[in-house]
Order: structure tokens, then sequence, then C-alpha cells
């Protein structure tokens, strides 16, 4: 921002000081003084140095108007005070901070060391012409911002469900502002209401309200002072969310076969940090050795990974493990069952297995039709429920394969056998109907052997035929 140029008086009281610093000179000008430039208005951070520079020409041999003797002067004065600092190279304040330079030619320089802040305010570089000519500019003195500590949160442990209120005030001109991030990157979540909530990458303000805290919400944040004037100062807050232990099982069924390696995960989530361990069924406690290694990865703050790794599997080992969290809100646990695996290409025979070869006799057998089987001796078998009917292989005369015809054949052998018998019987009744009487008693003896001549050869040929039957 330009300076402002004043043709008007100053004050007596600083005409006359002014006045009083004035040297004779020899030479006169015929022109008047002027300025070149403006003077410019100067930022600059405390403990830094300022500089303004005033430019004027025609200055050297010009006299006050009314008074040839007193040639014209450059002073500095500090406007807002009303305190003369310098006349051309002479400082008259009493301060050893600022000093006065001139080139020999046009220039005049006020130099100020070390700038604090009650060096801000308005300057005027002054010309004793009549009327007196002036410019004016503004030191403007900043301050990077600084955290108040004492003012300021420190690290914070809530309950989860609970509020957090964070506060961070900062110092410096212009006055600080107040940006709060994650340091993690994530969002931070800001609740209005019950069900209402907004999520943004940072918030503005000297105060962070965090309600019905989650366990989510769990890490470092970040207050950030800045003012435009570098650098900007940040303080670290850690937030700790305190819950119950909680233990979850990827997989809580775990197969594997004998003599090989096998690993067991649980996940665990806990804060305050918890102390974790496994246990058999019964337990035991697992310690780590040979055959066990136990190892515990760190996924985030708050939740880890348990491990346990067991090699050579043996038949002791198989059963019920918990994987135990404790911390001093609580403990938890979960479970996984190790059962054993059969081995590839090779089956495991169970002890009911046992029992029922016991119970009933292993036959290996080749299936070769429909109705019978070859087994490795080279015996038929035919299968009728649960009975094997044996057959010898070397009865060439047994059929192997049933034909579609022969219960027909069955069925017109059975009734020539019936009718055969039925006449036999009829010539029997007929011969006891026509005989005479005396004759009965004879007749009636001779054709009752051949009755039962007759009924033994259809008795034996329904024997042979069944036979042949069930052999079919």
């Amino acid at each position: 921002m330009a300076s402002s140029t004043s043709s008007s008086s100053s004050s007596s009281s600083l005409s006359a000081t002014f006045s009083s610093h004035n040297q004779p000179s020899a030479a006169v000008s015929a022109f008047e003084p002027d300025f070149v430039i403006p003077l410019e208005n100067v930022t600059v951070a405390q403990g830094r140095d300022a500089t303004f520079t005033c430019v004027v020409n025609n200055l050297g041999g010009h006299r006050v108007s009314g008074d040839s003797a007193t040639p014209a002067k450059v002073a500095w004065i500090k406007a807002d005070a009303k305190a003369i600092l310098a006349i051309h190279e002479h400082v008259i304040t009493n301060n050893d901070r600022l000093s006065v330079t001139h080139n020999d030619y046009n220039t005049w320089t006020l130099n100020i060391r070390n700038v604090k802040m009650e060096d801000a305010g308005k300057y005027m570089c002054q010309v004793n012409t009549d009327p007196m000519k002036m410019q004016t500019a503004v030191l403007e003195v900043v301050i990077p911002p600084d955290i108040i500590n004492e003012e300021t949160s420190g690290d914070m442990m809530v309950p989860e469900g609970g509020s957090a209120k964070l506060v961070c005030r900062a110092r410096g001109h212009p006055k600080p502002r107040i940006t709060w991030r994650r340091e993690d990157g994530r969002e931070i979540i800001a609740r209005n209401g019950a069900h209402q909530k907004t999520k943004a990458l940072a918030v503005e303000g000297e105060m962070l309200t965090l309600s019905k805290v989650t366990r989510s919400e769990m890490g470092a944040y970040m207050c950030i002072a800045s003012n435009g004037v570098p650098p900007s100062v940040s303080k670290r807050m850690k937030l700790q969310v305190h819950f119950h232990p909680l233990v979850q099982v990827p997989n809580q069924l775990v197969g594997a076969p004998v003599l090989t390696d096998v690993t067991l995960i649980c996940n665990v989530e806990a804060s305050p940090k918890a102390i974790n361990y496994w246990q058999r069924e019964n337990g035991e406690m697992i310690i780590a050795g040979d055959r066990y290694l136990l190892t515990e990865k760190e996924i985030n703050m708050y939740s880890i990974e348990m491990v346990l790794h067991i090699r050579r599997l043996q038949a002791s080992d198989f059963g019920g493990y918990k994987c135990i969290s404790k911390n001093s809100i609580g403990d938890t646990e979960g479970t996984i069952r190790l059962y054993e695996m059969e081995r590839p290409g090779k089956k495991i025979l169970r002890e009911e297995d046992m029992n029922e070869v016991t119970k009933n006799e292993i036959v290996l057998k080749e299936n070769r039709h429909e109705d019978g089987a070859r087994n490795q001796n080279g015996r038929l078998y035919k299968e009728r429920g649960s009975d094997l009917t044996q057959y010898n292989h070397h009865n060439s005369a047994l059929p192997q394969m049933r034909s579609p015809s022969m219960p027909l054949i069955i069925v017109l052998i059975t009734l020539i056998l019936l009718l055969a018998s039925t006449r036999t019987l009829n010539d029997i009744g007929h011969n006891q109907i026509v005989d005479d009487r005396p004759w009965r008693q004879q007749a009636a003896a001779a054709p009752s052997s051949s009755l039962s001549s007759s009924s033994s050869s259809s008795s034996s040929s329904s024997i042979q035929l069944a036979q042949y039957i069930n052999g079919l």
C-alpha cells in the first residue's frame, strides 16, 4: 500500500526541534524539494529488521523560505506517538536499535533492528520546507503462532459411548486460526443430535467436541495454529477410548491330518491393552515350545491378531482350544475345535466301522451280471436280500442269464404234469365205479399202489422242477 504524502505544516513543537538541528549551507537551490517515490508500508516478523527509504530530489541547496540561513533537512518521525526519531543523519530518540543512513545524494534510510511489537505504527519522512512536505507509511509487526500449553488439552481417555472435548489456544499476530485434523488422515465425526452426524477431514475452532465416541475414533488428533506468518505450529493429543475386550474367530472348526502343521487364529479388540493367551478346553495353558509357536500381530492401536501354530500334529492335539483376552474392564474368550482329517489316499477306520466289520463277513466281489458276481476264488454268487446262495462255477448246466421266455416254459411244463396226474386219477375212479361189487376190494387195492406210484413220480418231478427254478 502506498504511503500518504502531505504538504501541510507540522506542529510547532516538532518544527522547533527540527530547526534547532539545522546547519548553515552556502549553496542555494532554485528548485523545490520533491519526493521521488512513495514511502512504502513494511510488514516484518517480530525479531527481524525493518527499513524505510525516503528519496528526495533538490534538497541539497534548498533554503527554508524566509530564512536563507536555514537549509532544508529530512526528518524521521513516529507519527502516532508524535516523536522525532532522527534529523538528517542524527538519531534523536534514545533507542539504540534505530539508525539513519544517507547515500550522499537523495536517499535517506531509517533502519530498525530486532523489531518489537511496540515498534509497530505509522512512520513519517518529513522535509522542513514551507509549507512542510511529508510521506507516511505503516510498520506492521507480525508474530508467528504459538500454542498456549497452559490453556490447551493434553491426552484424554473416555469410555466408549462417552463424550470428549479437546481445547487448543494459541497466541500470535494476527490472531491464529485453529484447525483440527486426525493424524492418520481419517475423517473427524461430528454429531449433532441423536441421529445427525457430519464427517470432515478438518474442523475449525478452538474447541473440538466429540460425542458418543466409538473405538474407531480412537487415535491422535492434531491441533494446528496458523496466521499466515511462518511457521505454523501444532500440538498432538491422543484420545484413548476404553472398552471391554472383543474376540472374533474367523474359523471355529479347523481340520488337519496327523503329523502335519496347523494354524489357529483369533482377532482381538481391546482398550486398554489386554493380556492374551491360549488354553486347551480342559484349562491347560499352552506355553510356547518346540511344537507350539505363539505370535501376536498388531493391526491398529486397539486390534491384534492372535496366532497359535502347532507343528507335527499328534492325536492328543485334537480337541478344543480357547483364545482368552483380559484387560482392566473385563475378559472374553473364543473357541476353536481342531479335528483330525483323512490323509490324502488313506481312509481312517472308525470304531463303529470295525464293529460292523466284526458282525458281517467281508466279501470282495466283482459284479459280472445282473443276478451274479464272481469273487476272487472263481465262485458265482447270487444275492437274495441279505442271503448269498452259492453255486459251483464248474456247473455249466446252470444258466448264467435268465431268458425272457423261461417263465412261460415253466408254466407249460407244470400244466402238462398236472393234466397227467388228473388223468390217472380219473382212470382209477372210473374203474371203481364200473367194477362189480365183488371186485371193489381187489380193484381198490390195485389202483392204490398205482396211485401211490403216480403221486410219487409227480412229486419227484415237482421237486426237480422247483430245484431247477430256484437255480435260475
